[in-house]
């Protein structure tokens, strides 16, 4: 009974190490080991209007990432830093820097379906969350990992669990379905349009569906990507906010 307890336990053990490496390399494979450079564009669909934003961004490992849109006029200049856990907004229209408190992040970010977080990675894959795999599933045609994750306690989010959809060959992560805290899914994000981008396989088109709001979505596209180049962490400072848009 002990030597049958021991496997048990330490193949559980193993299933959470496995799990937690491959969210460790498919964050690597989205974000690059040291740094990334990307220009996208963000289409907000709604059952009225529709409205596309362009964006630059960086970031530095896990702890520093800058964003700034660059059109349209009225949005451009805005800026949202991250650096370690804390997070600014600059508001090019008011000329006023505002730092972000954690209840923030989970909420919409410039008006889309994607969060604050979303945008800046506050929130890590690997340290803020538990990873287990489930099984085996095929999203746009690739075998894939299904990985449960779920929020430590202290994690500022709004999500009960959320299940990712890792691609086994290249580690895209390819698929994110979010659940409320009664457990019920509430938001997918779905990756598609696999090119190679930046020398890497990418995913380069994320869609972000609330199911319970009909005709509403929020797309956004890479149109360009660069790894691993240096960026001085001074870069990802908020003096360097209001300038962002000359970048």
């Amino acid at each position: 009974m002990f030597l049958l307890m021991c496997l048990i336990l330490g193949s559980t053990a193993l299933q959470a190490q496995d799990a937690r490496e491959i969210i460790r390399k498919s964050e690597e494979k989205r974000r690059g080991v040291s740094s990334s450079k990307a220009e996208m564009t963000m289409t907000i669909i709604r059952p009225e209007w529709t409205r596309s934003m362009s964006l630059k961004a960086w970031s530095k490992g896990d702890d520093y990432a800058l964003v700034v849109v660059t059109a349209p006029a009225r949005d451009q200049g805005s800026v949202t830093l991250k650096r370690g856990k804390e997070v600014w907004n600059w508001m090019p229209r008011v000329e006023r820097t505002v730092k972000l408190p954690p209840s923030m992040m989970s909420q919409s970010w410039m008006g889309s379906d994607f969060t604050n977080n979303d945008l800046v990675q506050e929130v890590s894959l690997v340290d803020d969350y538990t990873q287990k795999v489930l099984k085996d599933s095929t999203i746009e045609g690739r075998p894939c990992w299904k990985i449960e994750m779920v929020p430590l306690e202290e994690t500022a989010v709004i999500w009960s669990k959320v299940h990712l959809f890792v691609d086994k060959k290249d580690y895209l992560q390819l698929r994110s379905e979010f659940f409320d805290e009664d457990g019920y899914r509430v938001t997918i994000m779905q990756g598609s349009g696999i090119k190679t981008m930046g020398g890497r396989i990418f995913v380069s088109r994320l869609e972000m569906v609330p199911l319970d709001k009909k005709g509403q979505k929020t797309i956004l596209e890479y149109s360009s990507l660069v790894f691993d180049q240096a960026i001085p962490e001074t870069f990802f400072s908020v003096q360097n906010m209001s300038k962002a848009s000359s970048f």
